[in-house]
This record gives structure tokens, C-alpha cells and sequence, in this order.
């Protein structure tokens, strides 16, 4: 990783970490992922040469510049998506300050109504962090937009394990697909979908 870029993650890490000790409102808070959560998507992208990337749950852009800095050199693209258009703005401007907005599709957006007008096998990785209990209604789409052979990674799986449960056990229960809890950062539930 580069100096400027690793400088930039680490002064969002800082800001990301002290608003939310500030934030009473959970709409406030960042909610960012940890740097060794960074480093695992990092290499699970490269592993995999995953190129066409969704993020859904941008906040403040932390994560998706970690994303950006895992599939660059596979020359891929990251589509993020977020609800909240303050943090979207945030986020808008923290790509502009790395240089990376290139390899940024940004949409202010209703992750579920995005996800209905994606085709068929569209992803190579989807990575799910935003509003945990609308996670279940995402899963008829999430099954048919992400790539036979490729991953879902859904963030906050230990720290908010009563949130995401509902989710988990939907998937362990669909045929055709592998799962893994690695505790990495908060907790990662790793879906892969067999070819």
C-alpha cells in the first residue's frame, strides 16, 4: 500500500473510532470496519481475482478504500452503495482526497431496491455492511446477483451476533453454498457459492 494512502486510512481509523465514543445517535456513527478486517478483504479479493466488487454500507468510505486498494491491481472496480446521504457526501469527498474516485461507483440508494435491477451473476464479491436486520430480505437477491465460484462477506458477524442470526442460519440452510465464521475484526460470516 502506498504511504499517502495508508496515512489517509489511518487518520479515518482515528476520526472513525473518536465519533463514535462522541456519537449518541447511531446515525452519526461511522461504524467503519477494523484495519485487520481491511487486510482479510485485501486478500480474499486478490485470492479469488475478484474484479466487479459491491459494497453495500459505504458510511464515511473507509472500507471502500481498503476495496479499491485490493483490486487495483487487478485493474477492478468497486460500486458502493449508502443510504445516508451525509456520509455519502463524507465518503464522495475522502475518495476525491485519495485520488481513487475512478475506480468508484458511488449510489445514494436503497440497497434492496439496487440489488432487484442488478442481473443475474453480476458480482464477484459482495461485501455486507449496513442495516443488519434487513439483511434476510436481501437474500433472494444476493443469491442471484453474486457469481457462482464467488464470495458474500458480511461484516459485525460476533459483535452483533443476535442481528445477524436470522441471516446466517437462512443461508447455512440454502443449498449450493459454503460458509465460514472467521473472527477477524468483528467477526466475518464468509458465504462462497459453489459453482
Amino acid at each position: 500500500m502506498d504511504s499517502a494512502l495508508a496515512a489517509l486510512l489511518a487518520e479515518l481509523e482515528r476520526f472513525g473510532n473518536e465519533n463514535d465514543e462522541r456519537a449518541t445517535d447511531r446515525r452519526a456513527r461511522m461504524l467503519n470496519i477494523t484495519p485487520d478486517t481491511g487486510e482479510f478483504l485485501t486478500v480474499l479479493i486478490r485470492a479469488t481475482h475478484a474484479r466487479r466488487v459491491l459494497e453495500v454500507g459505504t458510511s464515511n468510505g473507509y472500507s471502500t478504500l481498503w476495496l479499491v486498494h485490493a483490486v487495483r491491481p487487478l485493474r477492478g472496480h468497486i460500486t458502493t452503495l449508502e443510504i445516508a446521504l451525509h456520509k455519502a457526501v463524507m465518503a464522495e469527498a475522502n475518495f476525491k482526497r485519495a485520488g481513487l474516485q475512478d475506480w468508484i461507483t458511488q449510489h445514494v440508494t436503497d440497497a434492496r431496491a439496487f440489488l432487484k435491477q442488478q442481473p443475474a451473476n453480476s458480482w464477484d464479491l459482495i461485501f455486507l455492511d449496513a442495516e443488519r436486520v434487513d439483511y434476510t430480505g436481501y437474500w433472494a437477491d444476493l443469491q442471484r446477483v453474486l457469481k457462482p465460484g464467488c464470495l458474500l462477506v458480511v461484516d459485525n458477524a460476533v459483535s452483533h451476533p443476535y442481528e445477524v442470526a436470522d441471516f446466517m442460519a437462512m443461508v447455512k440452510q440454502t443449498v449450493g453454498y459454503t460458509t465460514s465464521l472467521v473472527p477477524v475484526g468483528k467477526g466475518e460470516f464468509v458465504v462462497f457459492k459453489e459453482p
